[in-house]
């Protein structure tokens, strides 16, 4: 589950990152909303988490923006303004809730979690399916031929990662970035420790490979 953070303030992304990142969530940081667009431009994400008082655009115009480009994925709007026509403003334009600062995380989850599974409900992309492997994202329940993987959080985030992008190499800035929030470091071999641990999980005699070594590169999943 991929979550875009717009945010100026360093603690409360610290605070947001930390939370979330912990939860399994991966999650993209931006301080400038123009920076924000176009990585909704570039790339898929379930959520966005979105600070009204921004640099250079404000968050309502923000939101406007992406919805009219087109993003339906879930808006909710993190700010410290409180007063009723703020929190009516906010839905009129496109967000799907509203959060104000101060906030614990226990209530940020629980709202990510209402929203995400109300979304799936309705049948927005709830499973990820490739092959004989699937995933629910609401229940984080893993399967191959039905029979249930047992994943840790960042083995889930991993194979997520793989199934929005099956028949594609991805080299290990990649992988880093997107499921770790980190600029990849030569010196370590973390991706390919966590890519053995999935490959002991889900390929075996019955179940032939499907993360495949792309020399050179990084890492694939493609049917052999």
């Amino acid at each position: 589950m991929r979550i875009l953070l717009v945010e100026d303030q360093i603690k409360t992304i610290e605070f947001i990152e930390k939370g979330l990142t912990a939860a399994g969530y991966a999650v993209d940081s931006f301080a400038n909303p123009m920076d924000a667009e176009l990585a909704i431009s570039l790339n898929e994400y379930d959520l966005l988490l979105v600070d009204i008082n921004l640099p250079h655009k404000s968050g309502w115009d923000f939101i406007k923006t992406v919805r009219m480009n087109n993003y339906n994925g879930i808006i909710i709007i993190l700010t410290a303004l409180s007063a009723t026509d703020d929190k009516v403003k906010g839905l009129d334009v496109g967000a799907d809730d509203y959060l104000t600062k101060p906030f614990s995380l226990d209530e940020l989850l629980a709202r990510l979690r209402a929203h995400l599974r109300r979304s799936h409900k309705s049948g927005k992309g709830r499973l990820l399916v490739y092959s004989d492997l699937e995933i629910d994202l609401v229940t984080r329940k893993v399967s191959r031929g039905k029979i249930p993987l047992i994943l840790s959080q960042k083995e889930f985030s991993l194979l997520e990662y793989f199934m929005r992008n099956p028949e594609r190499p991805l080299s290990r800035a990649q992988i880093s970035e997107h499921v770790w929030n980190i600029d990849f470091e030569t010196g370590t071999n973390i991706i390919d420790v966590y890519i053995n641990h999935l490959r002991k999980k889900m390929e075996n005699d019955q179940f032939p490979r499907l993360i495949h070594t792309v020399i050179g590169v990084g890492y694939e999943l493609r049917q052999s």
